[in-house]
């Protein structure tokens, strides 16, 4: 079942079950993927632009919700909590971080990397395996880490 077609089947059964905060996540998914696609110029999306756009939906509300929290708007930050939880559902399963470092050295070894000055040619090399699968900054660290 493709993303879009989950998308539907879950809005109709967030409409069914009265859950307002779901549904209108879901239509500001749906809408993002639509938006994406008119912009391509295409009809449908690929699975790999449908999860760079759920991805970019994500981090919006993961920066969102540290710079609520920093400035101390609970009220806020519970309401970016239960949008993420509804967007992880459609995320692909995150790697571990054993699998993450697996991925990490083997891309260092891959590109031949030695210091940190070779690091923009790791991440570029890295980024795609892991696309939606881990968190970028997550990866950063890692490859920060092995390469000093």
């Amino acid at each position: 079942m493709s993303l879009v077609e989950r998308l539907n089947q879950d809005m109709k059964q967030a409409m069914r079950n009265k859950e307002k905060d779901k549904l209108s996540v879901i239509r500001m998914v749906k809408a993002s993927l639509q938006n994406d696609a008119i912009k391509l110029g295409k009809d449908e999306l690929t699975e790999e632009e449908e999860l760079t756009v759920l991805s970019r939906e994500l981090k919006q509300r993961k920066d969102s919700l540290q710079e609520f929290k920093e400035a101390g708007r609970d009220d806020l930050v519970e309401k970016l909590i239960d949008e993420i939880k509804v967007l992880q559902v459609y995320m692909p399963e995150q790697l571990s971080e054993e699998e993450l470092k697996s991925i990490v050295l083997e891309t260092i070894k891959e590109v031949d990397a030695t210091s940190k000055k070779e690091m923009g040619k790791v991440m570029s090399a890295l980024m795609p395996k892991v696309k939606g699968k881990a968190d970028g900054g997550q990866v950063n660290q890692l490859v920060q880490q092995f390469l000093s």
